[in-house]
């Protein structure tokens, strides 16, 4: 009502400036992009690699450790399996991977929110899997309320698409039950998309049986995307490929990605890194595809370099640019969505390494035609930590994201002719007919950095990034209103999640 009132009463420059300042969120539609992919990598190029992957699966083989269904699987189909390691005859993978569909949709609780995996869209999560959280008071482990904050600020960055999965470990809370904790807080605490558990493949059916609760029934659709990580190099252990198993078999989607640090888990050339990555995924996209045919997966590439005198991973690297654009060509030969890019940086605070190396990231990972970029807010440390201040920093320059990949509109009112006519030699545009009819939206601008004089800056504190990023933090927790749920299905889910938690009660923490 004061916004209203302030808007009728004011008009002209109060108007626009109570509008930019309102408090109300809205989502922004998922990224289609109108800018080309940057294909880094010659025909010739592509073409060694995929030579070469398919020489990996048929000599050196990839190993399902623990699984003698998978085992079956693969002997049925044709594969020689000696002991644990399955060796794949050539284009046997890639024909399996065939039947894979190239995009598919996610549904959210609200169906306005749900998202488009593949084809020319980008979708972005924020980070997933940290066991600490860094806050004003420096880093400790995260805790669940420390899970349901980052929640809320998902909720709230207009940017966003997806709210994630396990956006950091709440280490105060069992392990066996905290994934039901988790997928409650995605539940009800936000009506976007969001991820399932894979630590065990019980609780991998535990996320598909509460997911089903929420949607009255699954009926097929795909309302879960869950990351399935290879143990690099070439080996699929029990536990994700039972949670893949659940998944796919229910006909949710699962990200197929190697864990590769190069020169640790893959070799140090980019060709033979991304050989080793094409190789991976092929036998994971296919294995998912023996389960059931037709169920979504996601083509992934997580991959970092070493630090060769310490051994830390390393992030905003070239290296880690070019597999990501090599594996983003690969990834559209084979027709499957793309996961890769985020806000990776290896820094211990949100200083200036970590806002270059999350820049030289983010924007690798919008050239290279990733669909699905998970870990876009919130990363530092080498993925160890999830920082709120730089979630709040993260997720405002995603929209740099949307307003690059929209391309340079040429049409007849963006050329200007009638502005230029209009102003003439020597003039300016700040009060041109052009001007005042685009200027809203004409450029893009942070809803967090400082644009102000340096004397108003000094008076307000002197305030640097991070500070404004806590100010802009407290105010959208302040902001937040939960979305509405059924209450039926908000007692639905508490009552699953009691009979579950009784269940595994005794189970080791």
């Amino acid at each position: 009502m004061v916004e209203g009132t302030r808007r009728k009463r004011g008009g002209g420059g109060a108007a626009r400036r109570a509008e930019r300042t309102s408090g109300k969120i809205v989502t922004a539609g998922t990224i289609t992009r109108q800018i080309p992919d940057y294909e880094l990598l010659s025909a010739e190029a592509l073409e060694i690699i995929e030579r070469n992957a398919e020489t990996v699966l048929e000599e050196v083989g990839v190993a399902f450790v623990e699984n003698p269904a998978a085992l079956q699987r693969w002997r049925e189909a044709g594969a020689d399996v000696r002991g644990e390691i399955v060796h794949i005859p050539r284009g046997l993978a890639r024909k399996l991977c065939a039947t894979a569909p190239a995009n598919f949709t996610q549904i959210a609780r609200n169906s306005e929110r749900n998202v488009e995996i593949g084809g020319r869209n980008l979708v972005l999560a924020p980070i997933y899997g940290p066991p600490f959280v860094r806050d004003a008071g420096g880093r400790r482990y995260a805790t669940m309320e420390d899970f349901e904050i980052f929640v809320k600020l998902g909720h709230m960055s207009p940017w966003l698409h997806h709210s994630g999965g396990t956006v950091c470990e709440p280490t105060d809370i069992p392990v066996a039950t905290r994934h039901l904790d988790m997928l409650t807080a995605h539940m009800t605490l936000t009506d976007k998309p969001f991820m399932g558990s894979v630590t065990e493949p019980s609780r991998a059916r535990d996320s598909v049986e509460m997911t089903d609760i929420l949607f009255g029934g699954l009926r097929d659709r795909t309302a879960l995307i869950s990351l399935i990580n290879i143990n690099s190099p070439l080996t699929f252990d029990s536990i994700m490929m039972g949670a893949l198993e659940e998944y796919a078999t229910a006909n949710q989607a699962c990200i197929i990605s190697p864990f590769i640090v190069g020169g640790a888990m893959a070799p140090v050339s980019v060709t033979g890194t991304l050989t080793q990555v094409l190789a991976e995924v092929m036998a994971g996209v296919a294995y998912s595809q023996l389960v059931r045919p037709g169920a979504p997966v996601i083509f992934g590439a997580f991959v970092t370099s070493i630090d060769m005198n310490s051994g830390a991973p390393t992030f905003g690297t070239p290296e880690a640019a070019q597999i990501t654009y090599g594996a983003g060509q690969l990834a559209r030969r084979m027709g499957l969505p793309y996961r890769s890019g985020g806000s990776f940086c290896g820094s211990k605070l949100p200083d200036a390494q970590a806002a270059y190396e999350t820049a030289n990231s983010l924007n690798a990972g919008l050239l290279a035609g990733v669909n699905f970029m998970l870990h876009a807010c919130g990363w530092l440390e080498g993925g160890l930590v999830a920082d709120f201040e730089k979630f709040v920093m993260d997720a405002d320059q995603l929209g740099i994201l949307h307003k690059m990949a929209a391309g340079v509109d040429h049409g007849t009112e963006a050329q200007a002719l009638d502005a230029i006519r209009e102003v003439g030699p020597g003039g300016h545009y700040l009060g041109c007919e052009h001007t005042q009819a685009h200027f809203k939206a004409a450029f893009w601008r942070s809803g967090l950095f400082d644009y102000k004089p340096f004397e108003t800056w000094l008076e307000e504190g002197a305030r640097d990034t991070r500070a404004l990023a806590q100010a802009k933090m407290a105010k959208m927790l302040a902001d937040y209103e939960a979305p509405p749920l059924d209450p039926a299905i908000r007692e639905a889910l508490a009552d699953y999640v009691a009979r579950r938690k009784a269940g595994l009660d005794g189970v080791a923490a």
